[in-house]
């Protein structure tokens, strides 16, 4: 006699065999109790306490990114920029520019780090734990004590003069300044307030809008460095003033640094670029000369 198949019916009548894993009736009913169970669990918010912590840490990362490569506060701390900036202002520092190679342009208020001596007098603020972790995430301004805020006059291959008590004159060219500290004049009178200097390739030369008040570039030039600020020393161009609210602002560049002419590399391009292109075609036409030669020769 043949064999019987699995969940055959024997000849006499015995029970039929059940697959491998199948539930009974009161199985399925506790499978399907604990299934909308678990739907209802799922359907549930976490309570916002929760929630919290995680909220916390993700808003410090992003303003740790931001305050990294994006945009980050900074406090001023005196008057050398009035009146464009009053001390107690709170400015935004654009930080990503920079980034893809921009550099300062003439006209851009700057914050940039201490070329080495500028703050070597200034006293060391000492901020609690909770400023410091503040500023570290840029929920506060900076408190690092070693940057300083000042506007772009020159940059790499300018010619910048003071003569006199003004104009401050940029390649030639006269500046008007109405961003001045009013009473004060556009040069000062002391011996470190008349110069005729050429910014060196990677760096720039900067001043303060308080003239009479401001120890930037023309303060410093007999030290290392003779006054002028790295490029790679700068952190962010200024772009607003954040604080206090009545006193929100943009920082655009003036239009005096837009004056025909003043771009002196700009106008001295063209001659250059022609004079590379045509030291080939020189080169060509000497070359069809001597062959010319040779052969009546």
């Amino acid at each position: 006699m043949g064999d019987v198949a699995v969940g055959a019916r024997s000849e006499q009548g015995g029970p039929e065999e059940e697959p491998v894993g199948a539930a009974d009736g009161t199985e399925k009913a506790d499978q399907a109790g604990n299934t909308g169970k678990a739907k209802k669990k799922a359907g549930q918010q976490r309570p916002f306490w929760k929630e919290l912590p995680l909220l916390v840490v993700v808003a410090l990362v992003l303003a740790l990114l931001i305050k990294t490569f994006l945009v980050q506060a900074f406090s001023i701390p005196s008057d050398s920029m009035q009146n464009t900036l009053q001390p107690g202002d709170r400015v935004l520092v654009d930080k990503l520019t920079p980034w893809f190679g921009s550099e300062p342009e003439r006209g851009e208020v700057i914050v940039f780090h201490d070329p080495g001596t500028w703050l070597r007098d200034e006293p060391t603020p000492q901020p609690n734990m909770v400023q410091k972790a503040l500023s570290f995430v840029g929920l506060m301004p900076s408190a690092n004590e070693k940057d300083l805020i000042k506007r772009v006059v020159g940059v790499a291959g300018d010619t910048v003069e003071c003569k006199g008590t003004g104009p401050l004159k940029v390649n030639g060219k006269p500046l008007q300044e109405p961003y001045i500290f009013p009473g004060n004049t556009p040069c000062s009178l002391e011996d470190w307030g008349q110069f005729k200097v050429t910014v060196p390739k990677d760096r720039l030369w900067v001043m303060g809008d308080h003239r009479q008040n401001s120890a930037d570039s023309r303060f410093h030039q007999k030290e290392p460095g003779n006054g002028f600020v790295p490029v790679g020393n700068v952190v962010g161009r200024a772009i607003v003033v954040a604080w206090p609210i009545d006193r929100w602002a943009t920082l655009p560049v003036p239009d005096t640094f837009d004056q025909k002419g003043i771009d002196k590399a700009a106008a001295t391009a063209p001659t250059a670029v022609a004079f590379v292109g045509a030291v080939p075609l020189v080169l060509l036409r000497r070359r069809v000369a001597v062959r010319r030669a040779e052969r009546r020769g």
